[in-house]
């Protein structure tokens, strides 16, 4: 009998096997506003094997504004995004926070999303056999960023004023209180995000990233494994510094640019951790060959897979070729399909 799309996610994250790699192919809108039928026809030839669940909120937090439209976009927590590009996201230009004793009031902790349906949820779950990823995504280091700024937030994490430790304790408390909720229903997995690399290296020390970051993300994963779910994550950039302690406290896929570090210096977490894509989309997905792409899949298949251990993933954002996206799939199926 034939695995379930959900049951080759398993095995290629349990290293058991899989008939052929997990699908997942992101799309950003740009794609489908320059790339509309060619986007429908990649979902149709490679169907995603994991899914999103949605949260049904009874509640949903105020927002304003679209964050892929040109103009002002107003998230959950109160942060205002300015956007010049359609199909992508703005960035914040005017943080909320610029003094932590007197301005933490203005952000707004969206509760709301505790206000889920998790009667829905487990609907969901049960009418479909792909694995299903909670529709809730944590990302402390970034949504500070946003709250309090780049910059400022990098000089604070320094200097720990007794504001910021505060409010990260709060933030840390209300992510866990959702992860809770979302380790209750029947999804197979939990999921966060942070983007920590720059180019050649991380945005901060390692140090500081283990004294404030690493105990919170240990949290995330025991709340995940105590319920029985994997635990995803995702982080762009140069991330090599902090493998060893994603794989320490648990990380199942982890999600990172392993071009930008080095396909060759990622073997060492061959068969530790599933490599949750990607194609390099910096220059190969818009710049390469078909035949390039070919030879890029080629090379993470032969150092990462383990039996399994790699997601077929790939972004297609602005400036991708459609060819070369449909060229990742193609030789990751030949690749691996048995």
């Amino acid at each position: 009998m034939a695995s379930t799309p959900r049951e080759i996610v398993y095995q290629a994250l349990q290293f058991e096997g899989p008939p052929r790699a997990p699908r997942q192919l992101w799309s950003l809108p740009w794609a489908e506003m320059h790339h509309g039928d060619v986007l429908l026809a990649l979902q149709r030839d490679f169907p995603p094997d994991i899914v999103g669940a949605p949260g049904f909120p009874r509640e949903t937090p105020p927002t304003r504004g679209d964050a892929h439209k040109i103009g002002e976009y107003v998230d959950e927590w109160g942060c205002v995004f300015e956007n010049i590009q359609e199909g992508v996201i703005g960035e914040v230009k005017r943080p909320l926070v610029r003094n932590w004793d007197t301005d933490v009031a203005k952000v707004h902790v969206p509760r709301e999303w505790l206000t889920m349906d998790r009667d829905r949820v487990n609907r969901f779950c049960a009418e479909t056999d792909r694995f299903v990823t909670a529709g809730f995504c944590a990302r402390p280091f970034e949504q500070l960023q946003f709250i309090r700024g780049t910059t400022d937030l990098y000089v604070d994490l320094m200097i720990e004023p007794p504001g910021l430790l505060r409010f990260m304790d709060t933030m840390h408390q209300f992510y866990c209180e959702v992860f809770e909720r979302w380790a209750a229903t029947d999804v197979d997995s939990l999921q966060f995000m942070d983007d920590w690399g720059a180019q050649r290296n991380l945005l901060i020390s390692p140090d500081l990233w283990e004294q404030h970051f690493k105990p919170r993300y240990r949290d995330y994963a025991q709340i995940a494994h105590g319920a029985g779910k994997k635990l995803f994550m995702h982080s762009d950039g140069y991330i090599l510094p902090i493998y060893p302690h994603l794989v320490e406290i648990g990380v199942d896929a982890l999600n990172s640019q392993i071009f930008c570090m080095g396909v060759e210096n990622l073997e060492t977490f061959k068969g530790k951790i599933t490599f949750w894509g990607e194609i390099d989309r910096q220059h190969l997905l818009p710049e390469a060959t078909p035949a390039e792409i070919d030879a890029a899949v080629r090379e993470v298949h032969r150092r990462l897979w383990n039996n399994g251990g790699c997601i077929a993933q790939c972004e297609f954002g602005p400036g991708a070729k459609p060819e070369n996206v449909r060229q990742v799939f193609e030789t990751w199926d030949t690749v691996t399909r048995r």
